[in-house]
C-alpha cells in the first residue's frame, strides 16, 4: 500500500496527478490519500501527524510524504 500524506490541498489536481502516476507504475499496490490538505509548509505538525498515523499501517506500507515550506518562494 502506499500512503499520500500532503499540503497539496483538497482543490486543484495535485494529488490526483500523484496518484495517476502511482497508479501507471505501480498498477497492482493500492494506492489512499491520508492526507491532501496538511498546514501548507509547515514541517512540525505534519511531522507530528505522521508520526501518529504511521503507526496504524501495515509493514511494507510506503508513506509518500509531500510537505514543502518553499513552495512560491525564489528558490
Amino acid at each position: 500500500m502506499i500512503a499520500l500524506f500532503t499540503d497539496f490541498g483538497i482543490e486543484g489536481p495535485d494529488t490526483g496527478q500523484v496518484q495517476a502516476v502511482l497508479q501507471q507504475a505501480a498498477p497492482a499496490v493500492p494506492v489512499i490519500s491520508l492526507f491532501a490538505d496538511l498546514p501548507a509548509g509547515q514541517v512540525k505538525p505534519a511531522d507530528y501527524l505522521l508520526a501518529a498515523y504511521a503507526a496504524w499501517f501495515p509493514a511494507g506500507t510506503v508513506l509518500l510524504c509531500v510537505v514543502d515550506p518553499g513552495v512560491g518562494s525564489d528558490r
